[in-house]
């Protein structure tokens, strides 16, 4: 009987996965920690920081290693022969990565949203002998999948309008914000121009602008132009949709102050230091929520209609350590992509889109499924609702 249990476990560490995460940062210990909790990936974390190593829980199917991804020998010595490469590194370093994995045929996957990266991505992957898999996340990630699962319903499309923001349930200062993300890509994304459908037409519009109001649940928030948050969805909407464009969602009064710190202030241009003031002067939270918000509008069958997903994602307890929601939702979801890529269900090679994944088949995923959870735990797929418009 031992040798029997002895076998079958021998037999599993031999079908396990090998597969490296680039950065030990908060997302970098969820993503280890889920894959790893299966028992179906080993995983190795590298990071040139030995203080971000130590906070990874190691296990007999997760380990570490110092490495500078920096250093091509020493990034392309600890890719040979993985099956896969999450990067949850810096946006701006997340290309390097992707450089070494794609001529060695490992599997890539990441998390940016800067679109100069993507388009990095884009390329190698012309000649990649695996499949590199940019934006996982959860926007541009999850939202673009759920704005394409909508637009699927429509017989023609006229516009999409997608909202997501990760914010503090107990908001406490003037700025109604905690970080709660990675503070590089936050200050990126309200700096970068932003691609968007106007009338038909790919354009480009300043980030910070376009400022709406609206409400769900009782909660007045407010939503504005940001970078990267759409993906691909320009490029693969063109020529089909009149209106497609995505805001960040954050408390009434964050854009103005933001604003005036970035353009007044002229802070946008120094953002080293904009970093060391919300670093030093913006408590980090674990009790966040994620909201998602995606309206979609088009004819079907000869008639006006529109759809709306909404969401919110709270966060919970995963494997016994607390974690915020925006580390669920991004943890599950480039997880969740993982995990369907390895199961065969995605294309092996090649540049692979967000929305080329159904919104099905992502929430029967075990990590998708963390999307489907209620504020109360219990399952569900968001609220949808499906009216005829005015």
């Amino acid at each position: 009987m031992v040798s029997q249990h002895k076998a079958s476990t021998n037999a599993r560490s031999a079908t396990m996965k090998e597969i490296v995460v680039i950065g030990a940062g908060k997302i970098g210990q969820t993503i280890a920690d889920m894959l790893g909790s299966t028992g179906d990936y080993r995983v190795t974390v590298a990071d040139r920081s030995e203080t971000q190593l130590a906070g990874i829980r190691t296990s007999a199917t997760v380990s570490t290693r110092k490495v500078d991804i920096a250093d091509k020998e020493a990034l392309t010595a600890l890719l040979e022969g993985r099956f896969a490469v999450l990067s949850a590194a810096p946006y701006d370093l997340t290309t390097r990565i992707a450089e070494v994995a794609a001529p060695l045929g490992v599997h890539y996957l990441d998390l940016t949203e800067d679109v100069a990266s993507t388009r990095r991505v884009k390329e190698l992957a012309k000649t990649a002998k695996a499949a590199l898999i940019p934006q996982c996340g959860l926007a541009p990630g999850f939202i673009s999948i759920v704005a394409a699962d909508l637009a699927r319903d429509f017989d023609t499309l006229d516009s999409l309008r997608l909202r997501v923001g990760a914010l503090p349930q107990y908001p406490s200062n003037a700025l109604n914000y905690n970080l709660t993300w990675s503070t590089d890509g936050v200050i990126n994304e309200y700096c970068e121009p932003c691609e968007a459908v106007v009338n038909g037409e790919l354009t480009l519009v300043p980030a910070m602008e376009e400022r709406e109001e609206f409400s769900l649940d009782g909660v007045t928030y407010e939503a504005f132009n940001t970078s990267g948050g759409l993906g691909t969805l320009c490029e693969t909407l063109a020529g089909k949709v009149r209106t497609l464009n995505y805001r960040t969602i954050r408390y009434p009064g964050h854009c103005a102050i933001m604003k005036a710190l970035l353009q007044d202030l002229r802070l946008a241009d120094r953002r080293d230091v904009l970093k060391d003031i919300f670093e030093n002067a913006l408590p980090s939270t674990l009790q966040d929520v994620v909201v998602i918000f995606v309206t979609v509008s088009g004819m079907k069958d000869g008639r006006l209609l529109q759809q709306t997903y909404a969401n919110k994602v709270y966060s919970a307890n995963v494997g016994g350590v607390t974690r915020s929601a925006i580390q669920i939702t991004t943890a599950s979801g480039i997880c969740a992509v993982l995990d369907m890529l390895a199961q065969g269900k995605l294309p092996q090679q090649g540049f692979v889109r967000q929305e080329e994944i159904t919104l099905d088949s992502f929430l029967a995923n075990r990590f998708g499924r963390a999307y489907a959870r209620a504020e109360d735990g219990t399952p569900g797929k968001g609220e949808i609702e499906r009216s005829r418009a005015a």
